[in-house]
């Protein structure tokens, strides 16, 4: 199997930027494909973004559609997600999630996942 630590998380104003990151060990990186998740309070978790194992095909929730990138550096065993023009409702703790069967556009296809990073953006 696969561990992953994200890093990252912290607090912004609106409208700021964060980068996440993903270490991953353990199993090879690249024969994942990867996703990043968010819960917030009372919420469900939900998909944010998700990436192939070779880094050439994406999805984005349409939420974070052009604000959000995900991306990966598996050279580096490391996923990321660069947040940009950042909302309040963009607060949750963020997960990184690996999926064994190369799909990643839905919860169901990820088996792995961190411990999460909280991410507050505030007014």
């Amino acid at each position: 199997q696969v561990q992953l630590v994200e890093a990252g998380g912290g607090l912004v104003q609106a409208g700021g930027s964060l980068r996440l990151s993903c270490a991953a060990s353990g199993r090879t990186f690249r024969n994942y494909a990867m996703g990043w998740f968010r819960q917030a309070p009372a919420k469900e978790r939900e998909l944010v973004a998700g990436i192939s194992w070779g880094g050439g095909d994406t999805y984005y929730a349409d939420s974070v559609k052009g604000r959000f990138t995900i991306s990966r550096d598996n050279a580096k065993n490391t996923l990321y997600l660069q947040m940009n023009s950042l909302r309040p409702e963009d607060t949750a703790v963020y997960y990184c999630a690996a999926a064994s069967s190369y799909r990643y556009t839905a919860r169901e296809h990820f088996d792995y996942w961190g411990q999460g990073t909280q991410v507050t953006v505030s007014s």
